[in-house]
């Protein structure tokens, strides 16, 4: 039985190839939140909608989307649609799916968010003239963002580890690297023990990080604290 190659582990511990890979995930985690956030805004406030035509399909949505593993609708993406004659490249089918999938979960966060603003300031806020935005704006974003920021720095921990997914269709990030070279040099454990160690350093870094964007805003709003979900 062939043992632990403290050389192979070393050498790959520092491969540009797997560093690559691992900016790769880093780059899919950025757009999966960015555009998670700007999507999941809008089907959070379609979900607060009293318009049951709004409110509904942003249920649906959230419900599909939250309902179904990622593998499957990534799976869905890459190799369903191009049946219906709809085809997205391995890169497309990544961001789409990582985009949409953290869209519902990001959407339910904002929206409890915004629905725990107390009412009455809402309601105080438009007496005086505020307009809508500036309502949005002074009253109700400074405060829901108290209360988004703790989950949705754990969503973007959680992000950087499920980008692995995407390597089931192909997509060269960490672990796709990772499979790889595995078959290539058979360091299947050395090779696995590199990645693990990439992905605790990012991970490690980003709760660095949230820990000290929560400490920023439990200062700039006040003396409540901000616990994580």
């Amino acid at each position: 039985m062939k043992g632990w190659n403290w050389e192979g582990f070393f050498e790959y511990l520092t491969n540009y190839y797997l560093f690559e890979g691992a900016m790769v995930t880093l780059g899919l985690t950025v757009f999966a939140i960015s555009s998670g956030l700007v999507l999941g805004f809008f089907i959070a406030l379609m979900r607060m909608s009293r318009h049951h035509f709004l409110s509904a399909p942003a249920s649906f949505y959230i419900w599909i989307f939250r309902g179904t593993p990622l593998l499957v609708q990534l799976i869905i993406i890459y190799t369903g649609l191009p049946q219906l004659g709809i085809r997205f490249t391995v890169i497309q089918s990544t961001l789409l799916g990582l985009a949409l999938c953290e869209a519902a979960y990001l959407a339910e966060i904002i929206r409890a968010g915004i629905s725990a603003v107390p009412k009455g300031q809402i309601a105080a806020a438009r007496a005086i003239g505020m307009t809508e935005s500036q309502v949005m704006r002074y009253v109700i974003a400074p405060q829901a963002m108290r209360i988004i920021i703790p989950p949705l720095g754990n969503s973007v921990n959680s992000v950087l580890k499920t980008t692995s997914i995407a390597s089931i269709i192909s997509m060269e990030e960490l672990l796709r690297r990772t499979q790889v070279l595995i078959q290539e040099k058979f360091l299947v454990l050395e090779l696995f023990v590199v990645a693990a160690i990439y992905y605790l350093i990012m991970t490690t870094a980003w709760d660095l990080i949230q820990r000290r964007i929560e400490r920023r805003f439990g200062k700039a709003y006040g003396p409540m604290s901000v616990g994580n979900h």
